[in-house]
Parts: C-alpha cells; structure tokens; sequence
C-alpha cells in the first residue's frame, strides 16, 4: 500500500504529520470576541491570535499521538495510509517526543496568556486523547466528544481575553458543532451503500442507522437555528445605523440550508473540504460574517 507514497524527507514528514490543514478549525477562537464586538482591541486580538497558536499546536500534538496510536490500522487503509507515522517516514518515538514537545508548548504558553485558557486547552487534550485512546467506537460518545472539541475551541478566545460568553452562543456553537459531527457520520454511513463496507470501516458506525443520523443532524440543525436567531437579537442591542445582527440570520440559515444538501449528498465526511469546495457555502459564510460582524460592532 505504502509502495505507491513518493518517499518524504524527514521534515516535510514532520510537517505533514501535524496537519496544518486541520488548523483552520482552530480559527473557531476568534468567534467569542467578534461577537462581544472588541475582535479589534488590542488586548483581545493579540491574546486570541495567541490562543489560535495554542490550539494549533495542541491538536497537531494528539494527531501525532493518535497516529502513533492507529499506525497498524492505517497501513491498511487506502489514505491513511499516506500518513507520514504509518508510511514509515515518521519513527513511532520521534513523533511522540514531538507531540510532548508542542503539548507543553501550548500548554504554557496558553497559561502566561490567562490560565483559564489552559484550562481549556488541557480539557481539549484530555477529551480528544480520551477518544484516540479508548472512546472513538463508542456510538454517541464520541459524537459529543466531537462536538466538545468544536466547543472548547469557540469558547477559548473568550477566555484568553477574560470575556463573558453568552448562553446563546454557548447552545449555537455546541449545536452547531454536533450538526457539523452528526454530518460526518451520515455521509461515511451513506458512502457505505454505495461502495460497499469496508474492513477499515469506523466501529462507531456499527451504532448508527442513516436514519437516526438524520434525525440527529436534523434536531443539531434545528436546535442551532433557533439559538442563533435569539442571539443576533440580542446581539442587536448594540446601538447600530442598521439592524445588521438581525439580517445576518438569512446568510446563517441558508448556509445551515446548504450544508444540509452537502450533508444529504455523503458528502461531509471531511467539513473543512466540504465548505472550501463550494462556492455557495464561501459566499453565505462571507455574507453572515460581515453583516453580523457589522452588528456586533455596532457600525
């Protein structure tokens, strides 16, 4: 399998194995400031870029440990195979020095930052190794597991910048992210009807019918919606020129809408792709980040 993989150096291994494509997620952190309206004070921006770091390099850190973790099974699979640990560029005890090294990076520099954001940052190593380690076959859990990783990240430019979070957009981020999982999940269960089981399948899939995937992401859905329609209104207290908070509810609906087809197609098995690769997504996304940006600023 690995005979097909043109053979990395070491450092472009090292880079590979952290999966820099993954950070983008971690671009979740500047959401509690931009909704509290301070994204562009000083003494919030520098602390969340500060906690976008620390995010980067924690979740780089458990990639490499859940690889090191899978390297058996991922020899088997078709594209994790590709993986620098499982192709055998990457040694097994390199790749765990690094992810200690860059865990205890994050870890203090996430504490001189504000030790409330270490708290989370330790909270997200800890759950998300709890689901490499021992519960990613558990049906349900690890769609919380999932979710809370989402959470976590959202809520850590709030702390950074020792900002109250709003319970709206605690249950708009915590639904949404369950949305985003349950998602996932629906379309590897759906690519399995049409290319067959395969014996690298995910255990956790054995829990879950389409069906009840469905109403999951439906209820995710629904639940996100509704929260987010409260907190653009509440948001709107901000003395605006124009009730920008309250229209940045079509873009946010209609994006909601649109994954709801790239969900029902199968193909959100990867979310960071499944939003790049359509241009309708880009643009609603763009369109609710101005106007509610606008919003919250109070411009």
């Amino acid at each position: 399998m690995n005979n097909t993989v043109k053979h990395r150096s070491l450092p472009v291994a090292v880079v590979v194995a952290l999966r820099p494509r993954q950070w983008a997620k971690n671009v979740l952190v500047f959401a509690a400031p931009l909704a509290a309206g301070k994204i562009f004070q000083p003494d919030v921006f520098w602390p969340s870029v500060g906690a976008f770091v620390a995010f980067c390099l924690i979740s780089s850190a458990t990639y490499l440990v859940n690889d090191a973790r899978d390297v058996e099974s991922d020899k088997t699979h078709p594209e994790k195979s590709r993986r620098p640990i499982a192709a055998g560029e990457l040694p097994i005890p390199m790749g765990i020095a690094i992810a200690i090294v860059l865990a205890a990076l994050s870890l203090i520099g996430s504490y001189l930052i504000q030790p409330a954001l270490a708290g989370i940052v330790l909270a997200y190593a800890v759950f998300t190794l709890s689901y490499s380690l021992f519960l990613k076959h558990e049906p349900v859990i690890e769609l919380a597991l999932l979710s809370l990783g989402f959470l976590l990240r959202a809520v850590a430019g709030g702390a950074a910048s020792d900002l109250p979070i709003s319970t709206w957009f605690l249950i708009v981020a915590g639904f949404g992210s369950l949305f985003m999982a349950a998602g996932k999940r629906y379309s590897e269960l759906k690519k399995e009807e049409t290319e067959g089981i395969s014996a690298t399948r995910r255990k956790s899939l054995d829990g879950y019918t389409l069906g009840y995937l469905r109403f999951v992401w439906g209820v995710a859905a629904s639940v996100t919606i509704m929260g987010y329609c409260l907190w653009s209104f509440d948001v709107a207290q901000t003395p605006s020129s124009f009730p920008w908070a309250e229209w940045s509810v079509l873009p946010f609906v209609l994006a909601i809408l649109r994954y709801g087809i790239v969900i029902d197609k199968g193909e959100a098995e990867a979310p960071e792709d499944a939003v790049l690769r359509d241009r309708a997504l880009l643009f609603l996304g763009v369109a609710w980040l101005v106007l509610f940006g606008l919003g919250a600023l109070g411009v």
